[in-house]
């Protein structure tokens, strides 16, 4: 039923424009067809009511009085608190050539629009948007997604598994699973580590999610593990995967209560060079991959990748 509830309910757009003339133009576009607005004149205005009123959609001024809406947007996609599947429209009145556009994109916006907007095409993009955010909620809400940082929880990253290992099986491509567990010095007068780690994580997450090739399926296996299921790669890509994901988890500072953190990334991996012929299925890999990384963390080496391989001689030794 809430399922039902809320595709019924009018599409919330916050509109972030200090114009009232601009605004107004904007909002007698949406609120004609169907949508319902809520209204900020400010980039910090803009960062709490996206925070608090949970829009589906941020059509957000570049020029905004107090901060521009680049640094808002950035702002947004940063903050956990915020749905990274909330698409953000940047419009601006100033410079909209290429620079302008892919700045824009950097920073996190789904599409940026020089005025004067064309109403008709508008409306058909934010459609567009709408169903995409709305399929991925419907994700979250039957447990296939972790909320604190909108990678697959466990049981959507299994699912996720069957589905790109039945496509490797008829391509006949090359497949690895790769699992991560971040690891940082915790201070001795922190009165709750556990929850501190988990915020912690939850912020690697993030970083996780951002750097992640979109081909790749990316999940939380526990509060400090993530997985993630490559297709089209063998062992050596696996390798560089970590390279890639654990060198911008480590060069990234987290924030954290009371300050910055900096942290370190082990991971496990078990990699096929045909899926077709593998003996295992995708959810074996996982399993595999995951048995890598507590068998290196276990062993307490410096190493930050072990492969399965590796468990297994040394077991067989």
């Amino acid at each position: 039923m809430a399922n039902v509830e809320k595709a019924s309910a009018a599409p919330l757009v916050l509109i972030a424009n200090d114009q009232e003339w601009s605004a107004r133009s904007l909002e007698s576009i949406l609120v004609p067809n169907g949508y319902s607005v809520v209204r900020a004149y400010t980039g910090q205005q803009a960062l709490e009511r996206a925070r608090t009123s949970q829009p589906d959609i941020i059509v957000l001024d570049a020029q905004m009085p107090d901060m521009h809406g680049f640094d808002v947007c950035r702002a947004l996609r940063a903050d956990p608190r915020f749905s990274a599947t909330t698409p953000i429209v940047i419009t601006t009145s100033g410079p909209s050539g290429r620079t302008q556009r892919l700045e824009a994109y950097r920073c996190g916006a789904w599409e940026f629009l020089g005025q004067p907007l064309d109403g008709e095409a508008l409306l058909l993009k934010l459609d567009t948007f709408l169903k995409s955010k709305r399929q991925v909620d419907i994700l979250r809400e039957e447990n296939l997604l972790d909320s604190g940082t909108g990678l697959y929880n466990m049981r959507g990253l299994a699912r996720r598994a069957r589905e790109i290992g039945a496509d490797a099986l008829r391509r006949r491509e090359a497949l690895a699973c790769v699992v991560f567990a971040p690891e940082t010095e915790m201070d001795a007068e922190d009165d709750a580590p556990g929850e501190e780690l988990r915020r912690l994580s939850d912020q690697v997450g993030v970083v996780f999610r951002d750097v992640g090739r979109g081909s790749d399926a990316i999940g939380r296996l526990g509060p400090a593990e993530f997985a993630v299921i490559a297709p089209a790669t063998g062992s050596n890509g696996a390798v560089r995967l970590v390279d890639r994901l654990g060198g911008a988890v480590e060069a990234t500072r987290i924030p954290v209560r009371g300050g910055e953190r900096s942290v370190r990334v082990k991971a496990g991996y078990c990699a096929v060079p045909d899926f077709a012929e593998a003996s295992v299925d995708a959810v074996e890999l996982l399993l595999r991959a995951t048995t890598a990384l507590r068998d290196l963390k276990r062993g307490g080496e410096t190493d930050r990748i072990r492969a399965f391989e590796q468990v297994s001689l040394q077991y067989n030794s």
